[in-house]
C-alpha cells in the first residue's frame, strides 16, 4: 500500500504525557491518532510493520526538553519508557545520537544498555574506544583545552561542557554581541587547530575526530541490519542524518524553524513521546499479532439459532448465548485465554528427562493434521494423528434459545480435555462444580453444563477462574468415542437424545438438514463449491427464530492489526440483512427471505415510520445498548478497544431502503404473485425516500464524521423508485404518488452533482473529488448504462486508485477516524461485477481467483484483506464478503461466462 508523504507542517503540542497510563498500554491509539494527524499515524502504522526497524533520536530538543542548563536536560519519562520498550522488542533497536560526550549521554538518559547511544555527533560509539589517541590528535585536544579555558576567561558566563574529545559551547540565552564573538572565535581556534566545528541552533560542537550523524546512522543501520529506520530530531545537526533515509523509512523534526529534509514535524518532546508510543504500540501488536491465529483459519459452527468459532487446533473460542449479541462463554478469540476457551487434543508428554528429539516429536504430534468441513454441513471435523474431533451445533426447537455445542472424540491418541468457561467474556471469575459426568457452571441465570459420560475431570485454576480438565484414550471408552455435550439453556429432546448415547441421530439430524438445504439449491455450473460454502455461511447466519440476519457473528476482530477500527457487527443491519438473504434467494431458497420481511414488518410496527427506521438493529428487534469497551480484554493481536453494542444505530443512513426494495421485487418477481402486505412495505420503502432523499445522510459506509449528500445514498433512493415502479407495472398496481417524476429527479441530480471533472469519476458525495468504490452503483444499479462513458471512466477510476492487488478499498479520504484498514471483499466483488457488465472479462476472471485464493481453508472470508501485511481482517466470517461472492459468480453465469 502506498501511504501520502506527509507535508512539513506544524502540529499542535501535545498534553505532557505520563510513562504509562493504568491499562498497561503505553498510550490510548485513539488519542495518538488525533493529536499526531492521520498522515502521519498512518506512515507509523507503514513503519510499525517492517521486518527490522531502527528507532533512532537525538537527545536535547528531542528526548529531553531543552533548557538553558544542560546539565538539568533530562529526557520526560514516557521518552524514556518508550525507548527502553522499542529496545525489548524482537526485530526492533533504539539509539540516541547526540553531540553530547557518550558519558554525559549515558549518565542524564536513564536508558538501559539495550539502546544504543552514540555521543559526540557520531565520533563515540563506545566510552572506551579513544582512549588511545594518535600523537597529532592528542596534540589537537591539548591546543583545543587550551583555548577554551582562555575563551571560559574572557566570557564567563558563556557554558562550556566538556567532553572527553573537545566541548560544547552553549550561546542559549546569550546576547547578539555575545554570540558574534563567540562565532568569530570558534572560527579562528577552528582555523587555527586544524578541526571542523558542527554548528546547532545554540551550541558549537568542537571535537577533535570529526562526526556525522548521518554516517553514525548509516552505521547503525548497517551493523543491526535494519530495513527501515524512524529519526527523530530537532537541530540542523540533524540534517544530515535525515539526508541519509531511504525510501520506507520516516524523519520527523521537533520544531518550526529552518528547513528541513523530513518527511514531518512536530512540536515538541512531549509530541516526540507520542509518536514514539504510537510506534511501539502499533509494532507491538503487528509483530505479536503475526503469531494469533489468522482470521481466515477460524470455521463458523451454525445451527440458525446459536454460532460458534473453532480454531484450526481444535479451541473453541467464541461462542455467544443466548442471543448473538449476548456475552460470549468463550472469547480466546479476543485475545487471552483468560476470556475463556473449550479445547480438546493430544496430551502432550511428560516434561521430565525428554530429548530435543521427543520434543520435535511431541510439536509433532500435538500439531493439527487438517480442518474442514464434512461435506455440505456445518460440521468441522479436525484431525490430529490419532485423533479427530468433530464439532457442530445441535438442533434445538424453533421457539428456543437453548445452545447444545456436541463435540465427538474419535482415536487411539491420548487426549487432554480443557473446559474454560467464562462469564461475561472473562470479566469476573468463574467457577465450575464437578459432578459425576458432567461439570455445572456456577453462578448463572440459566443452566450451563458440560455432560461427558463416564469421564472425571479434575478442577484447576487459571487466571482467578476455574478450568476443567481429563485426559482420556477415545477409543478405550465404550464405543470407541467420546461425545462431549455443552449444553446452555434447558433440556430438549435432541440432547436427551445425545445423553442417552443416541448422537448419531442427532448429528444425522443436523447434518441432514444442511445438506438438504443445499441440494435445494439453483447452483451455478461453475465455482459450485465456493457458491455452496459461501450459501452455508449465509444462511448459519439467518437467525431462525425472529428471521433477522446477521452481518457478522463476532465483535471487534480489527480491521487493521493494533488499531481502532474494531466493530461489534452481530446485529441485522437493513442493508446487509436485505443483501444477505436476496443472495439465498438468488439461489432458490425463499424461506429466509421472507423470514426476514416478516421481522423487517415488526420492526415497522414499532417505529413511528418507516422514514425513521435505524440502520440497525438486535436480532430479536430490540434497542441496542449503547456502545461500550470491555477493558479487561487485550483484543485479537492486541488490538483495543474490545466494543460491544454499536453506535451506528444512531446515525442516518437513508440507502437502507434500497436494498429492502429490491429484495421484494425480486421475491414478489420470484414468486409471480404479490399479497397486499408486500405491496404495503414495498409503498413504506418509497414514501420514506419520497420524504427524505434530499436530505444528507451518513452513508453506508457508517463514517464518523458529518452527513453528506453521499452518491450511493441518492443511487439507493432512485433504486427505491425504480423497483417500486417495475412491481406496480408488472402488478398492475397504482403508484401512491408522482413517484416516476421523482425518480427521474433523482437520476438527473446524481449524474450531475455526483460526477467530479477533477477526478473524471463519481464520487463519495456531491461536490467531493475523493473515490469511493460504492460509486460504482451508478452502473450496478442500473441507473447508468454499463456503456455509459461516465459509469465506464468511474470503473477505470476505482481500479486505478481504489485497487492494490487482489483486493478494492472502499476509499483513501479522512472518514474521521485514526488508522487504516484493509481493502473490503465486497467492494472487490463490485468491481469484478463492473469488469463482468463492461465486456471485461479477462480481467474479471483474474481478480476473481485473486479473491478465491483469499478464502481460509475451510472456504470462509472475513471482511478485508491487507495486501501489505498479506493479513486478513474484520469480524469473520463477514456476510457481505459471501454474498458478494455468490452474486459475482451468478452474474458471469448469466453473461454466458466462467469464471474459473
Amino acid at each position: 500500500m502506498t501511504l501520502p508523504t506527509t507535508s512539513p507542517g506544524t502540529l499542535q503540542s501535545a498534553a505532557p504525557a505520563g510513562a504509562a497510563r493504568g491499562d498497561g498500554l503505553l498510550i490510548d491509539l485513539a488519542e495518538a491518532a488525533r493529536t499526531l494527524g492521520d498522515g502521519l499515524f498512518s506512515r507509523l502504522v507503514e513503519l510499525a510493520r517492517s521486518p527490522r526497524l531502527l528507532v533512532a533520536t537525538d537527545y536535547d530538543g528531542t528526548i529531553a526538553p531543552l533548557v538553558d542548563r544542560p546539565t538539568r536536560a533530562f529526557p520526560l519519562d514516557l521518552n524514556v519508557a518508550t525507548m527502553r520498550a522499542l529496545s525489548s522488542m524482537p526485530s526492533t533497536q533504539s539509539a540516541v545520537i547526540s553531540g553530547r560526550s557518550l558519558r554525559d549521554l549515558a549518565a542524564m538518559s536513564r536508558l538501559p544498555r539495550e539502546v544504543h547511544l552514540v555521543g559526540s555527533h557520531g565520533g563515540e560509539f563506545g566510552i572506551d574506544e579513544f582512549d588511545d589517541l594518535a600523537p597529532q590528535t592528542q596534540q589537537r585536544l591539548t591546543a583545543l583545552r587550551a583555548a577554551l579555558l582562555d575563551l571560559h576567561g574572557d566570557h564567563p558566563d558563556v557554558f562550556i561542557e566538556f567532553k572527553p574529545l573537545g566541548a560544547a559551547v552553549h550561546l542559549r540565552g546569550r546576547s547578539p554581541e555575545q554570540r558574534e564573538a563567540v562565532t568569530a572565535w570558534v572560527r579562528e581556534t577552528c582555523a587555527r587547530i586544524g578541526i571542523e566545528p558542527v554548528r546547532g541552533r545554540d551550541v558549537f560542537d568542537l571535537t577533535v575526530i570529526p562526526g556525522s550523524k548521518g554516517d553514525a546512522l548509516e552505521a547503525l543501520r548497517t551493523r543491526l541490519g535494519a530495513d527501515a529506520v524512524l529519526y527523530i530530531g530537532d537541530d540542523v545537526a540533524d540534517e544530515t542524518a535525515l539526508a541519509t533515509l531511504r525510501d520506507g523509512d520516516l524523519g520527523l523534526r521537533v520544531g518550526t524553524d529552518g528547513d528541513t529534509r523530513a518527511h514531518s514535524r512536530i512540536s515538541d518532546p512531549q509530541t516526540v513521546g507520542i509518536a514514539l508510543a504510537a510506534l511501539y504500540e502499533l509494532r507491538r501488536s503487528w509483530l505479536f499479532g503475526r503469531s494469533s491465529i489468522p482470521v481466515e483459519r477460524h470455521s463458523l459452527l451454525g445451527n440458525g439459532h446459536s454460532t460458534a468459532l473453532v480454531d484450526p487446533n481444535g479451541r473453541i473460542c467464541w461462542m455467544p448465548h443466548p442471543l448473538p449479541h449476548s456475552a460470549s462463554v468463550f472469547s480466546e478469540i479476543l485475545g487471552s485465554s483468560a476470556a475463556g476457551y473449550f479445547s480438546v487434543g493430544p496430551a502432550a508428554s511428560a516434561a521430565g528427562g525428554r530429548s530435543r528429539a521427543d520434543s520435535r516429536a511431541d510439536i509433532a504430534r500435538t500439531r493439527p493434521l487438517t480442518q474442514r468441513y464434512r461435506d455440505d454441513t456445518m460440521t468441522v471435523v479436525t484431525r490430529w494423528a490419532g485423533l479427530a474431533v468433530a464439532d457442530y451445533l445441535a438442533p434445538v426447537p424453533d421457539d428456543s434459545q437453548d445452545t447444545v455445542l456436541v463435540r465427538v472424540l474419535t482415536g487411539t491418541a491420548p487426549t487432554e480435555i480443557r473446559f474454560a468457561p467464562r462469564l461475561d467474556y472473562g470479566a469476573a471469575p468463574t467457577s465450575l462444580e464437578v459432578e459425576p459426568g458432567v461439570v455445572r457452571v456456577d453462578n448463572t441465570s440459566e443452566p450451563m453444563a458440560l455432560h461427558a459420560a463416564g469421564i472425571d475431570f479434575e478442577i484447576v485454576e487459571e487466571h482467578g477462574s476455574q478450568t476443567a480438565v481429563a485426559r482420556v484414550v477415545p477409543a478405550d471408552l465404550p464405543g470407541g468415542e467420546l461425545v462431549l455435550a455443552f449444553t446452555c439453556g434447558g433440556a430438549s429432546d435432541f440432547l436427551d437424545s445425545v445423553l442417552a448415547g443416541d448422537e448419531h441421530r442427532v448429528r444425522a439430524l443436523a447434518e441432514g438438514f444442511w445438506e438438504n438445504w443445499a441440494r435445494s439449491l439453483a447452483l451455478p455450473e461453475h465455482m459450485r463449491e465456493g457458491v455452496v460454502r459461501s450459501a452455508l455461511t449465509l444462511r448459519a447466519l439467518c437467525h431462525a427464530p425472529t428471521g433477522g440476519v446477521l452481518a457478522a457473528p463476532t465483535t471487534s476482530l480489527p480491521e487493521g492489526i493494533g488499531g481502532v477500527r474494531n466493530w461489534d457487527y452481530r446485529y441485522t443491519w437493513l442493508r446487509d440483512g436485505s443483501m444477505t438473504v436476496r443472495a439465498l434467494l438468488d439461489l432458490g431458497s425463499t424461506a429466509e427471505a421472507e423470514g426476514f420481511v416478516q421481522w423487517l414488518r415488526g420492526i415497522l410496527a414499532e417505529a413511528p415510520g418507516p422514514e425513521f427506521l435505524h440502520p440497525l438493529y438486535a436480532v430479536d428487534g430490540s434497542a441496542l445498548t449503547s456502545e461500550a469497551v470491555l477493558e479487561h480484554l487485550p483484543g485479537y493481536a492486541g488490538s483495543r478497544p474490545v466494543r460491544v453494542g454499536n453506535a451506528a444505530e444512531h446515525q442516518v443512513q437513508l440507502d437502507v431502503f434500497g436494498p429492502v426494495a429490491e429484495l421484494l421485487r425480486d421475491i414478489v418477481t420470484a414468486r409471480g404473485a404479490i399479497d397486499d402486505a408486500e405491496w404495503e412495505l414495498l409503498v413504506a420503502m418509497g414514501t420514506a425516500v419520497e420524504a427524505r432523499w434530499h436530505e444528507e445522510d451518513h452513508g453506508i459506509w457508517e463514517a464518523r464524521r458529518p452527513p453528506k449528500h453521499n452518491v450511493y445514498t441518492k443511487v439507493m433512493c432512485w433504486v427505491t423508485l425504480d423497483r417500486a415502479i417495475d412491481v406496480a407495472d408488472r402488478f398492475g398496481l397504482t403508484l401512491p404518488g408522482a413517484w416516476r417524476g421523482l425518480r427521474e429527479q433523482i437520476a438527473e441530480e446524481v449524474t450531475d452533482r455526483g460526477w467530479s471533472e477533477t477526478a473524471q469519476s463519481y464520487t463519495v458525495a456531491y461536490d467531493d473529488d475523493d473515490l469511493d468504490a460504492a460509486s460504482l452503483f451508478v452502473g450496478l444499479s442500473g441507473m447508468l448504462a454499463a456503456d455509459d462513458p461516465r459509469f465506464l471512466a468511474t470503473v477505470d477510476a476505482v481500479e486505478r486508485e481504489l485497487r492494490e492487488g487482489p483486493t478494492v478499498f472502499r476509499y483513501r479520504y479522512d472518514d474521521g477516524l485514526p488508522g487504516l484498514e484493509g481493502g473490503f471483499h465486497i467492494c472487490t466483488t463490485w468491481l469484478i461485477e463492473a469488469f463482468l457488465l463492461t465486456g471485461r472479462i479477462d480481467e474479471a476472471r483474474s481478480l476473481f481467483r485473486q479473491l478465491d485464493k483469499l478464502r481460509g481453508p475451510t472456504g470462509l472470508l472475513a471482511e478485508e484483506y491487507d495486501p501489505l501485511a498479506e493479513q486478513h481482517l474484520g469480524n469473520h466470517p463477514q456476510a457481505y464478503s459471501h454474498l458478494g461472492y455468490i452474486r459475482v459468480v451468478r452474474l458471469a453465469a448469466e453473461l454466458g461466462c466462467s469464471l474459473e
